[in-house]
């Protein structure tokens, strides 16, 4: 008793409401269980089994040969369902694909052809999934063409929860009740303030708007507190990237000046020994000016008033970028190549396109004299993406995590860079609700710096 009175109240009430029902528990009737269950089971079986018979009906054995043609409407219809992901895929009697999922041949364990009007129930699993499987065997004339229709768990899994609840609270009468009834109130009662963890968990720098929960009396002040919190914090870093994108400005115009002022100094008439000393600080001046230009784009990427939802292309803005890179001078022997498909989404056409700026700059600086660089662009099916590829001599696995922080620059990296141009694609990436990753080449030696973001909604794959 000691013990229960050092717990907090929620220990110390659900201890004791938690009593009755453990001695409780060895009474409940394990066979009223088992039957609510396989009937329920098979109820769910059945539903599958008429999503089978449905796709029976519509194979078409006119002309010999059988073929079946479903609509997208149908489709969608066919795999509608609120908890759980259906799959189907009709074979025909030689075990050709016709319709639907084709990945469904590779079941494990793999079930055995069906006769024609014979029908199959069991678990599989498919790539680590589960799933309930039914497959149905149909005549197509020349043999029996197998339907498979499946589905995830979670349905199943929560039917099966609810029945056991259900079999326990008639096992264990008002006591049982009385006990789920104070756990639920708890629970209830918690609610809130698990909410709110929740929601804390996710906040950052990028989202300090006040938080807006309706809660209980007891939370509001803490509601409050936080509030005032991310008002602090949202002001100092506002003052951050305002001072950031401020000094940058008020760099880069004096530095254009100054850069200008030196070229023409290299074309008026002067002792040509000065030039070695003119060309470094022109280099020098270029150099800071570029890291103006990247102090500028992160205070932007930073920028929360920028909006992200604009409907835009990945091939338009690398496209844009080649014809600008097309003007410039490249190093020596650098083959700079374009090959770009449709992606669409979702972002701010000029933060992705600084993103992709600096992603070429960064392989330009680094791949060396001779290299190849490739810029591509693609959708498959879990999102869009862009991505930069070269032939260089690339950054260690080991070293790539390192690479994306700012400031940070491989420890084979040459050139005169400033460790920013890759972090700035990762927090533009991040702030579009992508990421960016570095990979190794395709092929040979070199970087492929992929950013991925997500898909435009109502989209296609592109096959």
């Amino acid at each position: 008793m000691a013990g229960l009175l050092s717990f907090s109240l929620q220990r110390r009430l659900l201890a004791w409401l938690l009593l009755p029902l453990l001695v409780a528990l060895p009474l409940l009737g394990m066979g009223l269980y088992q039957q609510v269950q396989r009937d329920a089971q098979g109820w769910l079986d059945e539903g599958l089994e008429d999503t089978a018979l449905t796709l029976a009906g519509q194979i078409d054995l006119r002309g010999g040969a059988p073929r079946i043609d479903i609509s997208a409407t149908m489709d969608r219809a066919l795999r509608f369902d609120r908890q759980d992901d259906v799959f189907y895929l009709v074979q025909s009697p030689d075990g050709e694909a016709m319709q639907g999922d084709a990945g469904l041949a590779d079941l494990q364990p793999r079930p055995a052809q069906q006769p024609a009007g014979h029908s199959w129930y069991g678990d599989v699993k498919l790539r680590g999934r589960d799933l309930r499987l039914v497959q149905l065997g149909h005549d197509c004339g020349a043999g029996s063409c197998q339907i498979l229709v499946a589905e995830t768990l979670h349905k199943r899994d929560a039917l099966q929860s609810q029945i056991g609840s259900l079999v326990a609270l008639n096992g264990l009468g008002l006591a049982v009740l009385l006990a789920l009834a104070g756990w639920w109130a708890i629970r209830q009662g918690l609610a809130p303030l698990t909410e709110l963890s929740a929601e804390l968990e996710h906040r950052d720098l990028h989202r300090l708007n006040p938080l807006a929960a309706r809660l209980p009396r007891e939370l509001v002040p803490l509601q409050s507190a936080f509030n005032r919190l991310f008002e602090r914090l949202d002001r100092a870093a506002g003052a951050q990237r305002e001072f950031l994108a401020d000094a940058a400005h008020q760099l880069r115009t004096p530095l254009t000046s100054l850069q200008t002022e030196i070229e023409l100094a290299l074309l008026e008439p002067h002792d040509q020994r000065l030039d070695p000393v003119l060309q470094r600080l022109r280099h020098r001046v270029v150099r800071s000016a570029r890291l103006a230009q990247q102090l500028l784009s992160l205070a932007r990427a930073e920028d929360r008033s920028v909006n992200v939802g604009q409907r835009i292309d990945l091939r338009d803005i690398a496209a844009e970028s080649g014809q600008d890179w097309a003007h410039r001078d490249l190093p020596a022997g650098v083959d700079l190549g374009f090959e770009l498909a449709d992606a669409p989404t979702l972002g701010h056409a000029f933060l992705l396109r600084e993103a992709l700026e600096n992603l070429i700059h960064n392989a330009v600086s680094y791949a060396g004299s001779g290299a190849r660089i490739t810029v591509r662009t693609g959708r498959d099916a879990d999102g869009t993406w862009l991505e930069v590829e070269d032939n260089g001599p690339g950054i260690p696995v080991a070293e790539r995590a390192a690479a994306l922080q700012r400031f940070r620059r491989g420890s084979s990296a040459t050139g005169a860079g400033s460790g920013l141009g890759l972090a700035i694609a990762a927090d533009i990436a991040a702030r579009h609700g992508g990421q960016l990753e570095l990979l190794d080449a395709q092929a040979g030696p070199g970087l492929r710096a992929r950013l991925s973001l997500p898909a435009l909604p109502g989209s296609v794959p592109a096959a």
